[in-house]
């Protein structure tokens, strides 16, 4: 919201009983918001018509009830209205509830503020128009195809945003708003602009990138107070010159758009931007392809439960539930094609990191592996926020056979979400790093010369010789800082200078020597330096020895460089120091460098103590993350700080008489298994029982080790566990309450009931067998019955599991499982339903459990078909008679 609002209410403490704060009432991040909205209309309806600025949530489900009530708020002037504020289990943004608004709040005669974005608007609500006191609208994020003209009745508009909708056109009514300033309208499907769009006089920001322009008006040139003029990522084939000339213009943004010819004042503009023109290019002539690819293209929106997609010769775009977004031009294939997708939970097998790589998104399998495209096809992949940037970038990482391949990848921001994309001819494994800046050049046997764009000082010349077939060469430079670099060593007389990583296409040595250039370390000069404290250093490629070749080369010092020559590429460090051993102190230095410090968390359910969260968190977010869950878990403080590698393997142990009660495909021998990912969630829910609660409190505790947990541990080491080389990291204390008597039989009846024959799901789709329904019982607790509720079990029924199995929860959850399965079993979608069921009950835990151990089934039905020799032309039932024999 506008920060112009900040200021306007009278603000007063808040009573305990309630939340309105003088003439303002925000409950928008409070998961009963509108109930307590609803709440108040009745008990303080004579505080809430006093109300001038509200903010509600559009996620909640009374939503439309909340806003039924609006009406009543004569005062009000500010109203907020969001979704976006929830979100899904990959983390994507949550449209709101409201599809249509009550024509009651055309009353609200002083509104001046409205905040709908992020809604599941179609069309703009006709109420709208009859507030004419408006002066900042939001409808960035809904669904809207189109603008009625009467919104030309909105004469006191200032701001506008309708950001990353669908629309098409935009009314020429537009253009009597003349009191707008700033206008959004970036993220549609925008095709051409009014002539009117001219008349918004005073209008000072002007946003139409990410449309489908082709052209502008000219009449845009008469927009003379404008100052920001964003045209990017449209089809733009001519601009007008007329707005190099526009007197207040700051930015004129005209990146990747089709500009071929640009006039010489576009040209000379010092604020015009046009990376990613094809400018001077001939243009080609059109043919009947380019005529049928400018067709409207057909556009998939898939569901959570979908799996698989058809993709025809005329191209289409599809949309997945996870956000990723694939582009098939015309062409791409010649016959309609299945393609089979499934997103998947990082892990060693299916991510490569090289060192200082961070991860930035989950993997997306596309199949059939390897398949050929005739054209390329468009990727983009939501990504985690990144961090910082600086001298760094963002690339999506694919298998290609054996190889993994880092595309071409481009960024777009988008409102709440930065966006990787990239093209492809095939289909594998995909998925999104941070990597260290690399440079690249093609070295010729004429030579050449390679700089860094991370530091000017660095740089590699290439003479003439130097290689008879031409290669290319890439560069990495990682920055140390000096601050870094004494906190690690204790040694505030050790310097570097940056890390040089070189390497080439070529596996031969160069035929002539070729020079390297790098800094000398901040605060040394040629001048008075003591030549006996410079060491170059030589690493191998995974850094696990660092030599120094101080002797084995002439080193040329000139005031702030050093050159030396080679013939063969590594790594390259230059060091300035009194220490003797500066070969496994570097190594030190390196292994500390690539580490992330964290914490553990281990957080027990209030309402069910052996619901357990484990948790791996980086030391910046450990406060807030603890901050969200402690509404609904309690535990100890997290662990002391560890030091951990992006992509290292660790376990999770429970010991001292606690049991790790699951069937989980991570779940190895009692031990739970993580793999850190810095930009990840770490995070993992489990069961935990004991046998020897009966009589008194269990005391036990989780231990975090790296790689695998010792077999015994002595007492002495159990108590103290410290060292450099101890595997073990962490131990965080866990309590499970005594039994109460109704309780007594917990964890005595799950191994003992009698499971009915089961089979959920199918073959190809994969099992869920009554041991599997078994598995997911032992990780249901107290909160069976929202389980229940969410799989559409009656009221009556629940009453009736629990009345029959009365103080015995391990039967009551067995029950609720297998009466929903033996009633479902024979649905197509019942395995999809249970998962939906598990997420909205907030057992994510057990929502990926089911989805690995059918993933598990799927694999071992492709294997077994493969091993038969059965090809895909064969059904289902054939390839099951098939299997049976």
């Amino acid at each position: 919201m506008d920060s112009q609002w900040v200021g306007t209410s009278t603000e007063e403490p808040v009573s305990p009983s309630s939340p309105i704060a003088g003439d303002r009432l925000v409950l928008e991040y409070r998961s009963d918001g509108c109930e307590c909205f609803l709440q108040l209309t009745e008990a303080k309806r004579g505080d809430l018509e006093q109300v001038e600025i509200l903010h509600l949530s559009s996620n909640n489900a009374q939503i439309s009830q909340a806003v039924g009530a609006l009406h009543i708020l004569h005062e009000l002037r500010v109203l907020v209205l969001k979704g976006g504020l929830a979100r899904d289990e990959l983390g994507k943004c949550q449209h709101g509830l409201l599809t249509s608004l009550p024509s009651e709040l055309c009353n609200l005669k002083r509104l001046t503020y409205l905040d709908l974005s992020y809604n599941s608007f179609t069309e703009l609500p006709s109420c709208l128009t009859f507030l004419t006191s408006l002066s900042e609208l939001h409808l960035s994020c809904n669904h809207l195809r189109t603008l009625p003209e009467d919104i030309s009745n909105l004469v006191n508009l200032t701001y506008l945003s309708v950001m990353f909708n669908q629309l098409t056109e935009i009314p020429a009514a537009i253009g009597q708003l003349r009191k707008l300033d700033k206008l959004y309208l970036s993220g549609n499907k925008l095709e051409s602009l009014p002539e009117e769009i001219g008349c918004l006089k005073v209008c000072t920001e002007l946003d139409l990138s990410d449309n489908c322009l082709t052209g502008v008006p000219e009449t845009l040139c008469h927009m003379t107070f404008l100052k920001q003029l964003s045209l990017q990522n449209n089809r733009l084939a001519s601009i007008s010159a007329g707005l190099a000339r526009l007197p207040d213009l700051c930015n004129l943004n005209l990146m990747y758009n089709s500009l071929r010819h640009v006039p010489q004042e576009i040209l000379n503009c010092s604020c015009a931007h046009l990376k990613g023109n094809p400018i001077g290019e001939p243009e080609s002539l059109p043919t009947i392809e380019d005529e049928i690819r400018s067709l409207e293209i057909k556009e998939i929106h898939l569901k959570r439960e979908d799996d698989r997609f058809l993709i025809i010769p005329n191209g289409c775009r599809v949309y997945l539930p996870c956000g990723t977004e694939i582009y098939f031009p015309f062409g791409a294939v010649t016959s309609t094609i299945t393609i089979y997708f499934q997103i998947l939970p990082p892990d060693q097998q299916h991510v490569k990191l090289e060192h200082h790589d961070i991860l930035l998104s989950r993997i997306l399998e596309l199949r059939p592996h390897g398949i050929q495209f005739h054209q390329d096809v468009d990727i983009a992949i939501p990504v985690n926020s990144p961090g910082s940037l600086k001298k760094r970038e963002i690339v999506i990482r694919t298998l290609s056979g054996q190889t993994w391949t880092d595309l071409h990848t481009t960024t777009v921001k988008r409102t709440h979400e930065m966006m990787a994309t990239c093209r492809t001819l095939h289909f594998s494994w995909f998925f999104v790093v941070s990597r260290l800046v690399e440079d690249h050049c093609e070295v010729p046997a004429e030579g050449n010369t390679l700089f860094s764009s991370v530091d000017n000082g660095i740089r590699v010349f290439f003479p003439p010789g130097a290689t008879n077939d031409t290669r290319t060469v890439r560069m990495q430079v990682l920055p140390v800082r000096a601050k870094e670099l004494k906190k690690i060593t204790g040694d505030s007389n050790s310097l570097t200078s940056p890390l040089l990583c070189l390497s080439q296409s070529s596996t031969a040595n160069f035929l002539n020597p070729v020079k390297i250039q790098l800094p000398l370390p901040p605060g040394v000069t040629g001048t008075g330096l003591d030549r006996s404290c410079l060491v170059l250093l030589h690493g191998d490629k995974q850094a696990q020895n660092w030599t120094d070749i101080t002797s084995q080369v002439v080193l040329e010092i000139t005031h702030i460089y050093a050159r030396f020559e080679v013939d063969h590429f590594s790594w390259y460090w230059l060091w300035y120091t009194t220490k003797s051993y500066v070969g496994d102190l570097a190594k030190t230095v390196y292994k500390r460098l690539r580490m992330y410090q964290v914490h553990f968390v281990a957080l027990q359910r209030k309402r069910d103590p052996e619901q357990v969260l484990l948790q791996c968190v980086t030391k910046s977010k450990v406060d807030n993350t603890v901050k969200k869950l402690k509404d609904r878990y309690k535990g100890p403080e997290p662990s002391d700080l560890v030091d951990l590698v992006e992509g290292e393997q660790f376990f999770a142990a429970f010991e001292q008489g606690l049991k790790l009660h699951s069937d989980r495909p991570d779940c190895v021998s009692g031990r739970l298994s993580f793999i850190f990912y810095s930009r990840m969630k770490n995070m993992k829910e489990v069961y935990v029982t004991s046998s020897d609660r009966e009589n008194s409190d269990v005391k036990g505790q989780v231990s975090f080790y790296r790689g695998s947990v010792p077999e015994a541990l002595a007492e002495e080491i159990t108590k103290h566990r410290k060292g450099p080389e101890s595997e073990w990291m962490a131990s965080l204390p866990i309590k499970l309450p005594k039994l109460k008597s109704s309780d007594t039989a917990l964890g005595k009846n799950r191994n003992s009931y009698s499971l009915p024959p089961l089979n959920l799901g199918n073959a190809e789709m994969g099992y869920l067998t009554e041991s599997n329904l078994l598995s997911i019982a032992r990780q249901i607790g107290r909160e069976w019955r929202i389980i229940g509720m969410n799989l559409n079990l009656s009221h009556g029924e629940l009453e009736r599991i629990e009345y029959k199995s009365s103080g015995d929860l391990d039967k009551q959850i067995l029950e609720m499982l297998f009466v929903w399965a033996n009633k479902n079993y024979s649905q197509p979608d019942c395995v999809e339903r249970l998962v939906k069921a598990m997420q909205d009950s907030g057992r994510t835990d057990i929502a990926e459990m089911i989805q690995q151990i059918v993933t598990l089934g799927k694999q071992k039905y492709t294997q077994s078909i493969r091993r038969l020799g059965l090809d895909q032309g064969n059904s289902s039932e054939d390839s099951a008679i098939a299997l049976s024999q």
